[in-house]
């Protein structure tokens, strides 16, 4: 028995895939595993130090004697409280609302280098957990309860980046801040968000991440305090609270949020009664 005599190019072309196999088995894999999906909507580019390159943003202070004026303030600890500072600048008596008619005195520090005020009582309510430590990043949300115009109300906002604050007028040294988009407020709340100054920014854990400071009206943005500016004066609360709101703060809820926060007392009204 004699098997068929195979054509030529048969041979030759099992030899070249042969030689190929032989040498695709040795060459080094270093493929890179596979890109990670997309950041959602809560998760975008991590926000970076601040840095000389960043926008300037321009707001215009007074330059005449400080006004009466009224904020907001928030408890960090027991009898702490911090709020913006120039909502208590120049205020010889400064006071929160416990109650309609009622208020209790609080003492004044003013920051160096950022536009904070911490306020001290004799006792308080528990106090708002801090997350100052914790990355941020673009497009994550905040909301922010408070008394803008001087009677309760919030603002939802989105993070869009750092940017510099210089106040015309003051003579103060720039100050890193965040900007953040409004995205939502109040139903019925029109026109300036004079008040809100000192509110807390809130992530979605009713963390604090910064001092609301100013706003941009035409921009429709609102700026608050960096991280690393709030970062010392923090460090020396006492009796800080560890947990938040019950569940998560959403676009849904953060208005029953804030005001079960205001009703606690955990976030109040500061006003100055004189100058």
């Amino acid at each position: 028995m004699s098997f068929p005599k195979l054509p030529d190019w048969t041979i030759y072309a099992a030899a070249v895939a042969a030689l190929v196999m032989a040498s695709l088995g040795r060459r080094e894999n270093a493929d890179a595993p596979p890109a990670p999906p997309p950041p959602g909507e809560e998760e975008g580019l991590l926000i970076g130090p601040a840095s000389p390159f960043d926008p300037m943003v321009l707001v215009d202070a007074p330059r005449g004697p400080t006004q009466p004026a009224s904020g907001t303030a928030f408890a960090v600890s027991t009898g702490t409280w911090l709020t913006a500072r120039h909502v208590v600048e120049g205020c010889r008596d400064a006071a929160l609302v416990v109650s309609p008619g009622r208020a209790v005195a609080a003492r004044v520090r003013l920051a160096r280098r950022a536009d904070v005020a911490v306020l001290t009582t004799e006792g308080g309510p528990e106090p708002l957990p801090v997350g100052v430590e914790r990355a941020l990043h673009e497009g994550q949300r905040a909301f922010h309860p408070g008394f803008p115009q001087g009677y309760p109300g919030e603002v939802a906002s989105r993070l869009l980046g750092r940017e510099t604050l210089r106040e015309l007028g003051r003579g103060r040294p720039d100050e890193p801040v965040l900007a953040w988009a409004e995205v939502g407020r109040t139903d019925g709340l029109r026109g300036t968000l004079a008040g809100l100054s000192g509110a807390p920014a809130l992530d979605s854990a009713g963390r604090v991440v910064g001092v609301t400071v100013a706003e941009a009206p035409r921009r429709g943005r609102i700026y608050t305090t960096a991280p690393e500016t709030l970062r010392p004066i923090l460090s020396r609360r006492s009796g800080a609270a560890e947990f938040g709101p019950r569940d998560p703060v959403t676009v849904e809820n953060y208005g029953r949020t804030a005001d079960t926060l205001r009703r606690e007392l955990r976030v109040a009204q500061v006003v100055c009664m004189s100058t």
